[in-house]
């Protein structure tokens, strides 16, 4: 039996351009999101507090998925913002609503993260 398989490495180029095409959405998401800029200047304090305070791997894995839980809402925030903006133009109730509740995610993952903060940091700091 033969192999029907015949990667003439097609199927790697479009695994990369995938790569190529997820960073271009990260930098517009930066480029022109004011909020995904906080959320970076954020995360790069967090980033700098745990090099200072020498924070264990556990703590770097927490500081690291709160960092990821944050910037990835904002982003779906901003997906969300960009597809309503794109289906009305005029102000709707279920629009508002969806608005408003992608909103309200990126304030929840906002409040965990700084709750992983203040468990990761706090300790450190009163040592």
């Amino acid at each position: 039996m033969t192999s029907q398989r015949h990667d003439d490495g097609g199927h790697w180029r479009a695994f990369g351009r995938s790569f190529t095409f997820a960073g271009q959405g990260v930098w517009r998401a930066v480029a022109t999101q004011r909020n995904m800029r906080v959320h970076l200047a954020a995360a790069a304090a967090a980033i700098a507090a745990g090099i200072a305070l020498r924070i264990s791997a556990v703590d770097w894995a927490c500081i690291a998925a709160a960092i990821g839980l944050v910037l990835t809402a904002e982003t779906l925030n901003t997906v969300i913002e960009a597809l309503v903006d794109l289906c009305t133009d005029e102000c709707r109730p279920l629009a508002k609503a969806a608005k408003d509740m992608a909103a309200g995610a990126v304030l929840i993952a906002s409040a965990a993260s700084a709750g992983v903060a203040a468990a990761v940091f706090l300790p450190a700091l009163l040592r």
